[in-house]
């Protein structure tokens, strides 16, 4: 046929491969002779060409038999599958509709075909590490910033903290460390550490000592307090601790050790209080500050101490010239009038500061902390949720007599005491409950912090980290949300 006139292409075949088949598209008036043709061949070898094509087709480029191709690895498999893919998806997507599902051997051949490498599968987005900085600061000097550490050996427990100073005033907790070690225990009787006192502490002193390796520190504050300040052995046991752990350890004084609670303590206290009675509860010691403010609060709490003392007595102490496994109602009143004996002789003038709306109560001690644990019945002990609650004057008094109506099976089943501290809560509490005696208020705040986070507030302040514009902003501009817990300074 020939009128002068160009025979349309359909636009179903506008891409295709030369020589490829197309069983679906429309002939062009140009290809009717050629198809005519086709038509009269028989039947029977239009199907044996089209068999032996579909043969060739399928086994002509197999690298294992099956009709399996080998898995590339994963990187190279996705880019692979970008170059082989044909500019007609339709044609590709009938190939696969019509591909016969593999046999059950298929899977025997990936395993023994030894050019098959492995699927490795990456890790989800939200399961990968942590970056250690925050990665959303806009400064990038927060990725710097120095790292202070703190360590308190005391008559329990020995605590380090790392940290670095993040905005004016507060700083961030890299890492942390504490294990009961009851370095003086048996002291009150002997005088002198054990041995079995010493190697507790000498190994949780080698952790601490490993942790502090590991990091880049720019200064450090390592302190000792009551035991070793009354044990006569107690010089000796720090020259022990360098040969062995490495560490340099400083016996504090106690005046020392009560401006350091208040330091690390000091956001605790409201702009609206006039007036703090601050107490500090250890193993062997405890301390006591008054504290009143006035109308001008300088930056360091610590300067508006007043009046101090440091009782020679401490959970550990008390509990064994008492008893602390079962203690009765009798033997708690006795404890409490131990304590207070020693208040009577602490001469501090005018003590009616406690006015209800600007005065109040500050304890910073295991034993604070365990009675709030036990008043928020918690499942197990949170820090985020006990550290600056508040305890009006009746919930002390109530939590202090369950725990007294509690034996010592049943101090120790409680997750927010346990075993370690089973015998020593209620020696707390009958100091707590000599304290409040001296110093009626209608509410406590409780602090879980203290002579750690006073190490760090004024190792920071004395270094001027804080005035060299290290204030961390996010990328709004706003001040940052930290993740961990942040401790002020004074």
């Amino acid at each position: 046929m020939d009128n002068g006139v160009r025979p349309k292409r359909s636009r179903r075949r506008k891409g295709k491969q030369k020589g490829a088949s197309s069983s679906v598209a429309s002939p062009s008036a140009g290809q009717a002779a050629g198809l005519s043709a086709v038509a009269e061949r028989p039947k029977a070898e239009v199907n044996g060409n089209n068999a032996r094509r579909n043969k060739r087709r399928k086994h002509g480029k197999s690298a294992v038999s099956g009709n399996v191709r080998p898995l590339a690895p994963v990187g190279q498999r996705e880019a692979s599958e970008q170059d082989h893919r044909q500019p007609d998806g339709r044609k590709a997507r009938r190939k696969q509709r019509g591909r016969k599902p593999a046999a059950p051997a298929v899977a025997d051949a990936l395993v023994a075909s030894p050019a098959i490498e492995p699927v490795v599968e990456r890790r989800p987005v939200s399961q990968e590490p942590r970056r250690e900085a925050p990665h959303h600061f806009a400064d990038r000097d927060a990725y710097d910033a120095p790292l202070y550490a703190a360590l308190d050996l005391g008559t329990n427990n020995c605590r380090l903290l790392i940290a670095q100073p993040t905005r004016p005033g507060q700083f961030r907790v890299v890492d942390a460390f504490s294990r009961i070690v009851r370095l003086g225990e048996g002291l009150a009787a002997s005088g002198r550490l054990s041995d079995e006192a010493m190697d507790r502490s000498v190994e949780a002193l080698k952790i601490c000592a490993t942790k502090l390796k590991n990091r880049n520190i720019r200064r450090a504050r390592l302190i000792a307090t009551e035991a070793c300040r009354a044990a006569t052995n107690g010089e000796a046991f720090l020259e022990r601790v360098q040969q062995e752990t490495g560490l340099e350890l400083e016996i504090i004084n106690r005046e020392t050790e009560a401006r350091l609670a208040v330091s690390g303590c000091s956001s605790l206290v409201g702009r609206e209080a006039k007036s703090v009675v601050l107490f500090d509860i250890g193993g062997g010691s405890s301390e006591i500050a008054v504290i009143r403010i006035g109308d001008n609060r300088s930056s360091r709490l610590a300067n508006h101490i007043t009046h101090w003392t440091s009782l020679p007595v401490g959970v550990v102490t008390l509990s064994e010239r008492h008893g602390g496994r079962d203690v009765t109602p009798e033997s708690f009143a006795g404890m409490v009038s131990e304590v207070e004996g020693m208040l009577s002789t602490f001469d501090c003038p005018g003590d009616g500061v406690h006015a209800p709306e600007d005065f109040h109560l500050i304890g910073t001690s295991g034993t604070v902390t365990t009675l709030a644990g036990v008043h928020l019945d918690l499942p197990r002990y949170d820090r985020r949720r006990v550290d600056g609650v508040w305890l009006s004057d009746d919930e002390v008094s109530a939590m202090q007599a369950r725990l007294l109506s509690w034996d010592f099976s049943a101090r120790a089943a409680n997750p927010c005491i346990g075993p370690d501290r089973a015998d020593l809560v209620l020696a707390g509490c009958a100091i707590l409950e000599a304290i409040r005696k001296r110093w009626p208020s209608r509410r406590m705040r409780v602090a879980d912090r203290g002579l750690r986070e006073g190490l760090l507030t004024d190792m920071m302040a004395d270094d001027g980290v804080w005035r060299r514009g290290r204030h961390r902003r996010n990328h709004r501009g706003g001040p940052r949300n930290p993740a961990k817990p942040e401790g002020q300074a004074s």
